[in-house]
């Protein structure tokens, strides 16, 4: 039952709100002035509904005090500029005296209701946070282990940091890991994914614009570099900046400089610098696709994540975890996995790795009929029947693998299904079947 405290000076609508609340099922607690209202301790209750002219105080001076306790203010001097200065000052709602007993009731019904889903939000986000923390990757086999104590060996300095490993791995989940043990993790970590940003548009969000810089340029912009001035920069898929970027992320990187587009001023900026790729780096050095200068400052500290397969003692405990993170944010308590779901769990061999896993257990929490994920409810038969060998070879690169893949199912699997299975979106998908010349059949 929810507590109520009702603060009102007139008596007799103290009284009759008080009858109103309860016959409606909520707890009330009525008193006469501010003074009054926090001698019963407002921690206490879960909304407090307050008369704006009251004897010593007005309502809303209960607001700040009441913290995180939502304040709902009345007042028989209704007005606009009454309302909205009620609201600036952080009240939940706003209603005028004489108030109708149904929208007194539906506006506390609400109020209530939004308070209890963001409570629910707060215990949800702890416990995700305790299961599936960001400042550690999930695992304990010997290369996972090799990751978390190279991550904490250079989490403390401002040494560049170059994240390697496929799709899936867990590139941005390391480099966030990263930032929280630095010393910057109360400065802003600016993730971006270089490959989902156009080529022409690039420069621009990278380092800024000014106004009429260029076509469509209609106000000045400081770029995400910029915004993560004294904080961290993520640049995932590094390996797809133009050569005209990786040159000025160079100088930004060796003298801290950022020049805006159509600027002739330059701007200092202090950022320590996170990269990841699933590209080889060092192949596109040779071939003259990414500047040798720019490697070697990226690649002070490399930090390779080994994909799923190769991580065999892990699968199951980080299934496991990831149904019980999932199956509480979907509200539905108590899964687990039968035999054939172990089995074919652990002989699986995840194309897209960790977020391929999780899109599966997600998709399977949804399906499944009971509490119980079985091998079907997986639906991994197909992929996990077929021989190893005629999907993956240990010499072929991720972009052959990829291709490989993409043939061999995509004549039982819509696109939906395959992208699940690679654990990327359809839109990535698509991208990457132009990118290698795969059509759809």
């Amino acid at each position: 039952m929810h507590e109520i405290l009702i603060v009102e000076d007139e008596v007799i609508i103290r009284d009759s709100l008080s009858r109103l609340l309860r016959r409606n099922d909520f707890s009330v607690t009525a008193v006469g002035s501010v003074d009054e209202a926090i001698r019963e301790g407002l921690q206490g209750f879960d909304l407090i509904v307050a008369d704006l002219r009251l004897p010593g105080a007005e309502g809303t001076s209960l607001i700040p005090q009441a913290k995180s306790v939502p304040v709902l203010i009345m007042t028989s001097y209704s007005s606009v500029q009454s309302a909205v200065d009620a609201m600036k000052q952080g009240a939940a709602d706003y209603i005028a005296k004489p108030y109708n007993h149904d929208d007194m009731v539906l506006t506390i019904q609400r109020i209530l209701k939004r308070r209890d889903l963001e409570q629910q939000n707060c215990v949800m986000k702890r416990e995700i946070d305790s299961r599936y923390p960001i400042k550690n990757l999930m695992g304990e086999s010997n290369s996972i282990l090799q990751v978390k104590d190279r991550i904490q060996r250079v989490a403390q300095t401002q040494t560049s940091v170059l994240i390697l490993g496929e799709t899936g791995t867990g590139k941005e989940l390391t480099a966030r890991a990263i930032h929280a043990q630095s010393t910057r993790a109360n400065k802003p970590l600016i993730s971006i994914n270089c490959a989902s940003i156009p080529e022409n548009l690039i420069e621009s969000e990278l380092f800024g614009h000014e106004k009429g810089a260029f076509t469509g340029a209609l106000q000045s912009s400081k770029g995400l570099i910029a915004a993560a001035d004294s904080g961290t920069l993520f640049l995932d898929e590094i390996g797809e900046l133009s050569p005209e970027a990786q040159a000025q992320l160079l100088r930004v990187l060796q003298e801290g400089e950022i020049r805006r587009v159509g600027s002739n001023k330059m701007q200092y900026v202090d950022i320590r610098l996170i990269a990841a790729t699933h590209r080889n780096l060092m192949e596109m050095v040779k071939q003259k696709l990414f500047r040798e200068d720019l490697y070697y400052r990226l690649n002070v500290m490399e930090i390779t994540l080994p994909p799923l397969r190769e991580r065999v003692a892990d699968i199951l405990p980080l299934a496991e975890q990831i149904l019980h993170t999932l199956s509480t944010r979907l509200q539905r308590a108590n899964y687990r996995f039968d035999k054939g779901a172990i089995k074919l769990l652990q002989e699986y061999r995840w194309p897209g790795n960790v977020r391929e896993l999780e899109n599966i257990i997600e998709r399977s929490i949804i399906l499944s009929n009971d509490q119980l994920i079985t091998a079907q409810d997986l639906g991994l038969q197909q992929a996990a029947s077929t021989p190893t060998s005629a999907i993956v070879s240990a010499e072929l690169s991720l972009d052959e693998y990829f291709v490989e893949f993409v043939k061999e199912h995509q004549q039982h699997l819509n696109e939906t299904e395959l992208s699940a299975r690679l654990g990327i979106s359809r839109k990535n998908l698509w991208e990457r079947r132009m990118k290698l010349g795969i059509p759809r059949p």
